[in-house]
């Protein structure tokens, strides 16, 4: 089978830790170890956040550089070849034999899409108020809150179209596990003469993903986090993982905006468009997850 497998944020970094490259890398390892098992037996495409990173590189800059700071879509570009940097030496220490490639993915976007005014997407460690305040006005930035701390917002518009998509489609022909589509690829935008630009933004990963597996015809797609399933009522303490579901059953119920609700849409649209199902669950649990013994499976009709 040929897989789509988008990393949350939690195969870099979990939750509280600094962004370190040695913690970095040791969760690489564990994520790598995870894979390395469906990799043995089904074609992977790997894809991957980048949130904490561009985040952390977008301050490095503003601090450096001021008002000729780098933009949002040079920082991705950056983040996303130190990332595929260590998923690819992980992922061949765990699997020597195997061919892995990291391709530099560009998406284009709509620079007349709503999301330009109303930046929604945080990038960034969190702050205080007080930090964030100050950095907002030193900045220009928008900020908002994430749970009890503050962190940078900015615009995340709908993917639209994967430029290296012909690309990606030679390496899998030619049996390669590619890692592409970083932070949800590089955001650019296509002007009237149809030259590319690169655009301030970040795009959302597991809808980034969908797409990608969408226009592979990808068997399915797994969005790997740190929890174990999708949660009916979650926070309440009655809260219980939804093993199957349907995509209408899921679009019935609301999930937290900044979280769940993106990987949850993104599975519906590949689920409602392609037929086959997309799963979500615990990055650990990778092979269970696939296989339907943990995690949430999604299908476009009703559930088993």
């Amino acid at each position: 089978m040929l897989i789509v497998v988008a990393l949350g944020g939690n195969a870099l970094l979990r939750r509280g830790e600094s962004p370190a490259a040695a913690t970095q890398r040791a969760n690489l390892r564990r994520a790598a170890a995870a894979l390395a098992p469906l990799a043995d037996a089904h074609q992977l495409v790997v894809t991957h956040g980048n949130g904490p990173q561009v985040g952390l590189l977008a301050l490095q800059s503003a601090a450096a550089h001021g008002p000729t700071a780098y933009p949002l879509d040079v920082l991705g570009a950056e983040s996303d070849g130190q990332i595929g940097y260590m998923i690819e030496q992980e992922l061949s220490n765990c699997l020597p034999r195997r061919a892995i490639a990291t391709l530099l993915t560009q998406v284009e976007v709509d620079p007349a899409d709503p999301a330009f005014a109303a930046p929604t997407k945080p990038i960034g460690p969190g702050y205080d108020a007080a930090t964030a305040g100050r950095l907002a006005a030193e900045h220009g930035w928008t900020v908002a809150a994430d749970g009890a701390r503050f962190r940078r917002v900015v615009a995340s518009p709908e993917p639209r179209r994967i430029l290296e998509l012909a690309t990606v489609r030679l390496l899998i022909q030619a049996g390669i596990i590619v890692v592409c589509l970083g932070g949800g690829g590089i955001p650019v935008a296509t002007t009237p003469g149809g030259a590319i630009c690169g655009i301030e933004a970040v795009i959302d990963k597991d809808l980034a993903a969908a797409l990608l597996a969408r226009e592979l015809a990808a068997d399915a797609l797994l969005l790997l986090t740190d929890v174990e399933a999708v949660f009916a009522d979650w926070p309440q303490p009655a809260c219980r993982p939804i093993r199957q579901a349907s995509v209408r059953e899921l679009r019935a119920r609301a999930f937290a905006p900044g979280s769940m609700a993106p990987k949850v849409e993104a599975a519906c649209r590949f689920a409602e468009a392609s037929g086959r199902p997309a799963f979500i669950g615990a990055l650990d649990a990778a092979a269970a997850v696939l296989a339907g013994r943990a995690g949430t499976r999604i299908d476009r009709g009703a559930a088993a």
